[in-house]
């Protein structure tokens, strides 16, 4: 009789476990859509009266959108190794856009900084992987040294990523239309649209892991430099924009790269529908820091992309939590792009590998609206910029920012909550607040290994232009 039991007691417990798995919730899948060069005032949610944006208004309606975001470096790569890493720039001395700029001859001398995400640290998606999930990487990286041998070495696939699409050592694409000259992009049909592309991957990749929970890392190559975009589209905006003398933002083609962005998002939300997977995943969208002047305008934030201003790191950030956000909220609590490191596993539920993490998990404030616990935000751009920054560190806490300059050992001190242009210095007025938040920054700094510009004994103080990458002009 003993084994008939045995038998029993054996496919009981079978049924039971396989019971409990079935109820088990999965794990929601995760979308992040970093775009690049994305300023706070690029989308008709916050506030552009030039770009039309219905599939991220939709999204900002769906979820919270908040008003306080930016960006944890003025540039690209060091925000997109904050992401994947959940680690302040300066802790990983990645600093600068790779490979950053030449100024031999500036005041000041650069640090040796890193050139590549190191192998040692904990990606985002590595973290996912380990719990089950498949990973993708479509679109840019700009995270290795750009040898001209060797390279892949640095790619996605060596940081947890499962898939990589698009993502190489370069910054900007060669062309938006097929061909597209990407190594790690099979060309199109001729005149496919680069952003269509990347969306139509996303969605493929969606399809052939529907019943695993999947992570999708889809850093767009737009709006990045050289502008260009479909003929129709960028007619559509040339005449909303004659039409109009008033708008502040007036460069159709950028707009047709906007509007590029937002139809991407339509595709992928439609894809998750068609799926049945809407209800379960998770959309974070942002940019990697604010936008260049020229081809479009963040006031009231000062200045742009590679500046030590507000517009340089001012971006947006909405998040989509099916079932845990409450739609149409609106959220003016200060954030950081390397807060989504610990707030994605918060939301996806995994006991993380230890890692240092600088960033703080948003995840109470989606759900209940919880405060964020924090002492203050940072920056460290110890580089020189064509878009106009010289060596500096920055520091906000509460409604000021205290930004120091290291070329003349100078801060200066601006209350966002009346000055968010930052037209008035306050340093001289308030020298104890300056002198407070100096401290503290200096303080931080230390306590991160900060990497500091130095004397640079081959300083000439004529005038000279920065050796960059040539650029294409942009298409008006």
């Amino acid at each position: 009789m003993a084994r008939p039991v045995q038998r029993i007691v054996t496919l009981l417990f079978t049924l039971a476990t396989a019971v409990a798995a079935l109820a088990a919730p999965r794990p929601p899948n995760v979308i992040v859509i970093l775009v690049d060069d994305f300023g706070v005032t690029d989308l008709s949610c916050y506030g552009s009266r030039l770009y039309e944006t219905p599939n991220v208004d939709k999204l900002a309606k769906d979820g919270v959108r908040f008003t306080e975001g930016y960006s944890s470096c003025t540039v690209c790569s060091p925000t997109r190794s904050a992401l994947l890493t959940g680690k302040i720039p300066a802790r990983l001395h990645i600093t600068d856009w790779i490979p950053g700029e030449s100024h031999p001859k500036a005041k000041l001398k650069i640090p040796d900084w890193q050139k590549f995400l190191p192998f040692e640290e904990v990606t985002l998606a590595e973290q996912l992987k380990a719990a089950g999930y498949a990973t993708a990487s479509i679109g840019k990286w700009h995270l290795t040294p750009g040898l001209e041998k060797g390279d892949e070495a640095y790619y996605p696939e060596k940081h947890g990523f499962d898939l990589n699409i698009g993502g190489y050592h370069r910054g900007q694409p060669p062309s938006y239309f097929s061909p597209y000259k990407i190594p790690t992009l099979v060309d199109g049909p001729k005149g496919e649209f680069l952003t269509d592309r990347e969306a139509a991957e996303a969605v493929k990749f969606m399809e052939a892991n529907q019943d695993v929970p999947f992570f999708i890392y889809l850093p767009h190559y737009a709006v990045h430099q050289p502008l260009d975009g479909k003929k129709e589209v960028i007619a559509k905006y040339k005449a909303k924009v004659d039409a109009d003398p008033t708008l502040k933002q007036r460069n159709a083609t950028y707009a047709a790269l906007v509007s590029s962005v937002d139809d991407a998002l339509g595709t992928i939300r439609a894809g998750l529908k068609r799926l049945h997977l809407d209800d379960n995943t998770i959309i974070i969208f942002t940019g990697d820091n604010g936008g260049k002047i020229g081809p479009t305008d963040n006031s009231p934030y000062r200045v742009g992309k590679g500046s030590a201003y507000e517009g340089g790191i001012r971006v947006p950030l909405i998040v989509y939590w099916p079932g845990v956000t409450k739609p149409g909220r609106v959220d003016a609590t200060p954030n950081i792009t390397h807060d989504l490191y610990p707030t994605v596993l918060e939301m996806t539920g995994i006991a993380a590998q230890k890692t240092v993490v600088d960033g703080v998990s948003l995840a109470p404030l989606l759900k209940v609206g919880a405060k964020v616990e924090r002492e203050a935000l940072y920056w460290h751009y110890p580089h020189y910029h064509g878009g106009g920054a010289t060596p500096h560190s920055a520091i906000r806490k509460g409604e000021f920012r205290l930004i120091h300059f290291y070329e003349d050992n100078r801060d200066e001190l601006y209350d966002l909550a009346h000055d968010i242009g930052e037209t008035k210095d306050l340093a001289a007025s308030q020298p104890e607040k300056a002198k407070e938040l100096r401290t503290q920054l200096d303080a931080y700094l230390k306590s991160v290994g900060a990497q500091l510009p130095s004397a640079n004994p081959n300083y000439d103080p004529t005038p000279s232009k920065a050796k960059a990458p040539a650029v294409k002009k942009a298409a008006k």
